[in-house]
């Protein structure tokens, strides 16, 4: 299985969605993972829902953002 960082997996440019920050080769808006997730959804259902995310971007976004948060807090 190929390991893939956030930063390859999460970007931001101004003609896909105003900038938003997406998956890498989506429209799909790192947030809608995030909305999933708050909403009791579980990642799987996020996968089959937005098929043109890879579980391995999917879980690099998730620990990119976990290691912001805890950088913030420590």
């Amino acid at each position: 299985m190929e390991t893939i960082s956030a930063n390859e997996t999460i970007v931001r440019a101004p003609d896909i969605l105003r900038g938003t920050p997406v998956f890498r080769g989506t429209r799909v808006p790192f947030q809608a993972l995030l909305d999933y997730l708050e909403g009791g959804e579980t990642l799987d259902e996020f996968l089959d829902d937005l098929p043109t995310v890879s579980r391995e971007a999917a879980v690099a976004a998730l620990e990119f953002a976990k290691s912001l948060l805890v950088g913030q807090l420590g």
